[in-house]
Parts: structure tokens; sequence; C-alpha cells
């Protein structure tokens, strides 16, 4: 049975992408047309510029929406507090603020700068 191994975002600026979830604590490798980060489970996340997707795929075009959306556990529900505002505070999107779900995690949610929804949760109790 095939094993999920990678996610993979086509990213419009690596650059932009690497300092995004440098400050979520995922060290994106150096690189100019294809970088990964391997978790400490071995799931990859990957990224490609947009020429590279178009290499192999020339009909290939940008989509703004939510096909993909990415979600980080914290530790606690401080973290995600402390997180959301020190990627806010960077510059990037807060797409809400952290609150209390009604399924009792505190959830956070920013968005990536290529349009991805990055969640940030912890349990609430």
């Amino acid at each position: 049975m095939p094993q999920l191994d990678a996610i993979g975002i086509v990213s419009a600026d690596l650059d932009r992408s690497r300092a995004f979830y440098k400050l979520l604590g995922v060290e994106v490798a150096e690189g100019t047309d294809h970088v990964e980060a391997t978790f400490r489970n071995g799931l990859r996340l990957m990224f490609d510029t947009q020429n590279v997707i178009g290499s192999f795929n020339p009909g290939w075009r940008r989509v703004n929406g939510n096909q993909v959306a990415l979600a980080f556990a914290c530790a606690s529900i401080a973290e995600v507090d402390e997180t959301y505002a020190r990627v806010v505070s960077a510059g990037f999107h807060g797409e809400k603020e952290p609150w209390d779900a009604f399924w009792g995690y505190r959830y956070g949610q920013l968005v990536d700068p290529d349009g991805v929804p990055v969640d940030l949760f912890a349990p609430l109790s």
C-alpha cells in the first residue's frame, strides 16, 4: 500500500517561503529550484518553483485557493498564541487570530506566501 511521503507546494518565491516556514520551526534546505525539509517522522515538505513545474507541465497555471492545508501541532495553548504572533509580526498574513474552537482545541490560522492555509493548534485541556 502506498504511504504518504511528501507534501509539495509550488512556490512563487523560495526565499519568502523558507522565511515563513522557518518561523514555524521548519528548516528548509537552501537551493534555487527544488528544496525540501524532512521532519523527524520522515515526512518531507517540498517546494518547487513555478519554472520547475512548468518544465514538465507546460499548461500549469497558478490558481489561488485552498487545495492544500497544513496543520502544525503546538505543545500548548500559549505556543499557538506565541507562534501566531511571531509569524504575523514578521509580516506574514494572519487569516484568523487564535480562538478556542468548539471541538476542544485552540486554533489559529495563517496563510503562507503562496496562499496555502496553515493552522496552528493545541488541545484546550
